[in-house]
């Protein structure tokens, strides 16, 4: 329902794909996003998946219309007094799916322009690296009225002082200065954004797909070790 999946040349390609709503992450979307790169890592074709946004956004987070404005029975809001359990219980299976990208033993590239906030932040950061068009925004701006990141990436990604900083203002960050923090791994103008994406996934692409996952498994672990 939201995504596209197609593999050229060694490199499977993620799209979400809900243009009119900014690519906003729907009650399927997480799921779905497992389900492809399940499909691509079962792929003895694909050694690199690269995640992008059909249309003006990577992802503008959760969609309200469905989970707020919709929500005409409390699917996924409640009535007072808030049970915080209920909350965590849908979240939680929204970030496994989306932590199925950093999981993934293919490495997973986020190409990330227009927007990639709130929720659309969550999927850029399980990627393995992202790379941003130099007018692109990121972050988390429903920290200043309501709930965290939940795959909780940014400190491993930024450590505790900018994760800090990102967390307790809301504020996002452009492409260049995502690379001079070292959230993402380059940028570029727009006509020039995927050429850059191409360069760092066939650059990978090369590698043998053991390799590859070997390699990722090895970083992985330090990471996971962390908690």
């Amino acid at each position: 329902q939201t995504i596209k999946l197609e593999v050229e040349d060694l490199i499977a390609t993620l799209t979400l794909n809900r243009p009119d709503r900014l690519n906003a992450i729907t009650t399927a979307m997480p799921g779905e996003i497992r389900a492809a790169v399940e499909a691509a890592n079962a792929d003895d074709r694909v050694h690199v998946i690269v995640v992008r946004g059909a249309g003006k956004a990577f992802c503008a987070g959760y969609d309200l219309k469905e989970f707020a404005e919709g929500d005409r029975t409390n699917v996924y809001t409640q009535p007072m007094p808030w049970d915080p359990t209920l909350d965590y219980k849908s979240m939680k299976k929204n970030t496994e799916d989306f932590m199925s990208l950093w999981r993934s033993y293919k490495p997973t590239i986020a190409r990330v322009h227009g927007y990639a906030v709130a929720g659309g932040s969550d999927i850029a950061t399980c990627c393995d690296f992202i790379v941003m068009e130099d007018k692109a925004r990121i972050g988390y701006m429903p920290v200043r009225v309501w709930g965290s990141p939940s795959p909780a990436m940014w400190v491993y990604r930024l450590g505790a002082m900018r994760a800090k900083r990102l967390m307790l203002t809301g504020d996002l960050l452009d492409g260049k200065t995502a690379v001079e923090w070292g959230l993402a791994t380059d940028c570029a103008p727009a006509a020039k954004l995927d050429a850059a994406v191409n360069r760092l996934a066939e650059r990978m692409a090369g590698v043998p797909k053991n390799q590859l996952m070997m390699l990722k498994l090895v970083i992985n672990q330090a990471i996971d070790a962390m908690g």
